[in-house]
């Protein structure tokens, strides 16, 4: 990264600590509004705030044509009164009179449909006329206020990839072949790569590859792999092109805001943390889950893992309902109290709302926010106010680190390989492997971080790897010799399947892992819908199971009944200083709890007591203390072991947490 991490989010609260700001879009209202914001901001604590994010047709709203008239003004209000900016290079979405002018630069689904202007992020990516019009916005902006001194932040684009990700028009075609031939070199090595000899795929020529648009039939899934590889580099290539721009005019810090949720699965963020200055991340409760809450925080480890253990900025979140859902469903009483210090406890050093005031006008008007349709006379405005507080009570947490024993694998390229076509079961979803390993270990006390393959994992103990069904021979050697080494491995069932280019081990499953855990499995028994099938120990397994042997493996417990009826079903084989557990089935949540915590203990990772699924307990540490964070989801009052001082209500900690409330507490040394 360019810079240290909790310096650069330091300088964004202007040494108060902690974070708290809010994506303003003033060019929504008349001028008159402005000051009146300005007051409400500085009332609510308000020290950071995002403008121009989607400014291109205020700033240019012809072809050659630029009024800085109104940011200027509004960039004046917020500095004189102390708030810092983080100012949008505007190009979010082209002005309309961009895609009127060059409508070959619109984006093409893979069936072929151009998405027309109208909405937002109406570009292709990889289009060499957007590129030169967004760097020409981007030049006009910081060399206008590259120097201003109330720019703390660069914010490029917004949310890139979000909409417009994958892109199969001739452009982009183009691009694909070019990066394809940089990736391979030859043609031989691509047909390699994907296999082309199935289905008389093979090619003689780069020039006669396209993108995997929509077909008659299932895919080449090495060219669907592929595809998402280039995607999201593209999107990278957008960030790093704005960004050489601004870093080449300005000293000010870069970023842009990721998207690490539920619903987006097309770049691989762990290829673009490192052109990023800080990490932030923008995220949503998403009510189409059955858990949104342990999806939020997985997230929030996620994005700490993208910062490699340092703070982060939460970009984007809101007060309570969001417009983009079947169901937008409002938050309950202390709800959002409760989701910030879930990011809070997880890492952030900056909560930052979309949006300031609620729109009137647009496809947001529904997207709640800081100030809302209701005004100031409103429960939410005053729970905002009673944040900000509670934000700046809490500065001693800025800079301290999430203390963890246990790394949790992650992979976006494992996403993209195991949710292909054609695969075992439509049941198996990756996200929903890793949200349920993460689960068990929350439910269990246990903290974890998220880390990459081939991730550095010393000092981890216990060590989770739940469905990794592509990985290379590199990396799963190093979780090995991290086993090796004195680490437990759980790994679950589907990982190891297939190498970096989706080419499927042979010799039986799972593949990369088979050695390590001991086992050898000749096919995969997934289950029907609603099929529950149990274990000799009690407990009972969904989606999955699986007929293999214990080569070289301990059997904890075998399989009761099902299509793998008498076989094993959890093993657990001693590999050096270590040991190395297999699931082959997707435990409920109680059970994969109890296995997790099993695990734990015979990895030596004490567990959080008084943690469950619904409360949630995570420890931050450094040079200021040691902070428990203590989020109780439930209906019940809840039982913690320790002493301090607890910030929410600014008193000497109780120990008791009441239901639906938070207590953050620096402990007593």
């Amino acid at each position: 990264m360019a810079a240290a991490v909790p310096d650069r989010i330091a300088a964004l609260s202007a040494g108060r600590g902690l974070v708290f700001g809010c994506d303003y879009n003033p060019e929504q209202w008349d001028r008159s509004v402005w000051p009146e914001d300005v007051r409400l901001m500085k009332q609510a604590g308000i020290g950071l705030v995002a403008i121009n994010i989607f400014g291109w047709s205020s700033i240019n709203p012809a072809p050659d044509v630029w009024d800085f008239s109104a940011l200027d003004e509004i960039i004046g209000l917020l500095h004189a009164s102390g708030i810092r900016i983080n100012l949008g290079t505007g190009t979010a979405s082209p002005a309309p009179w961009v895609t009127a002018r060059h409508p070959e630069m619109l984006p093409v689904g893979a069936d072929g449909t151009v998405f027309q202007q109208g909405g937002r992020q109406g570009y292709c990516p990889s289009s060499p006329l957007f590129r030169a019009y967004a760097a020409d916005v981007v030049t006009h902006v910081v060399e206008r206020y590259g120097d201003h001194p109330a720019v703390s932040l660069w914010h490029v684009s917004n949310e890139l990839g979000c909409h417009n990700a994958l892109c199969y028009c001739d452009v982009s075609a183009e691009a694909f072949r070019v990066w394809l031939r940089e990736r391979y070199d030859d043609i031989d090595a691509l047909n390699r790569a994907w296999g082309t000899t199935f289905w008389s795929q093979r090619y003689s020529d780069f020039a006669d590859v396209r993108p995997p648009a929509q077909a008659l039939s299932l895919r080449n899934p090495g060219q669907m792999l592929d595809f998402q590889r280039f995607s999201s580099d593209e999107q990278l290539a957008l960030y790093r092109a704005e960004a050489a721009i601004l870093r080449e005019r300005s000293s000010i810090a870069v970023t842009t805001n990721f998207m690490v949720t539920a619903h987006i699965r097309n770049l691989d963020y762990w290829t673009w943390a490192g052109d990023m200055d800080l990490i932030a991340n923008d995220h949503y409760l998403d009510r189409r889950l059955d858990d949104a809450r342990g999806e939020l925080s997985f997230a929030a480890d996620l994005t700490r893992g993208l910062a490699q253990g340092e703070p982060w900025l939460l970009m984007e979140t809101s007060t309570g309902a969001v417009n983009w859902q079947p169901y937008n469903l409002a938050k309950a009483p202390g709800e959002m109290r409760r989701n910030i210090a879930s990011h809070l406890a997880r890492g952030a050093d900056g909560i930052c709302f979309f949006q300031w005031r609620a729109s009137t006008q647009g496809a947001e008007k529904f997207h709640t926010a800081l100030v809302p349709h209701a005004g100031e006379d409103s429960d939410q405005w005053r729970e905002v106010v009673e944040l900000g507080a509670l934000i700046d009570r809490l500065g001693e947490v800025a800079g301290t680190r999430v203390a963890a024993d246990a790394a949790l694998f992650f992979s976006w390229e494992s996403w993209w390989a195991a949710e292909n076509e054609g695969r075992p079961s439509e049941a198996l979803t990756y996200l929903g492997q890793v949200h349920a390993a993460h689960a068990a270990l929350s439910d269990a006390g246990l903290t974890t971080d998220v880390v990459r393959p081939g991730a550095d994992l010393e000092g981890y103990r216990l060590l989770i790897v739940p469905a990794l069904h592509l990985i290379s021979d590199a990396d799963a050697a190093a979780i090995a010799r991290a086993v090796e080494g004195g680490a437990v491995a759980l790994i679950t069932f589907f990982s190891g399947i297939v190498d970096e280019e989706d080419r499927v081990r042979t010799g039986g499953y799972p593949g990369a892992f088979r050695d390590l855990l001991g086992i050898r499995s000749e096919e995969f028994a997934p289950l029907r819908p609603g099929e529950v099938v149990t274990l000799t120990d009690g407990t009972t397994g969904t989606v999955w199971s699986e007929r293999f042997a214990a080569t070289d493996a301990e059997v904890i417990a075998s399989f009761v009944d099902g299509p793998a009826a008498g076989g094993p079903a959890i093993t657990r084989r001693t590999a050096g200083e270590g040991a190395a557990w297999f699931l082959s089935t997707q435990l409920s949540r109680a059970d994969y709890a109890g296995l997790m915590t099993r695990i734990a203990a015979a990895a030596g990772v004490a567990r959080e007591q008084g943690a469950g699924p619904d409360v949630e307990i995570v420890r931050r540490v450094g040079d200021t203390g040691s902070f428990l964070f203590v989020v109780n989801h439930g209906s019940t009052d809840a039982e913690v072991t320790a002493s301090g001082h607890e910030f929410v209500t600014d008193a000497p900690a109780t120990g008791i947490v009441p239901a639906g409330a938070v207590r953050i507490i620096k402990e007593d040394v």
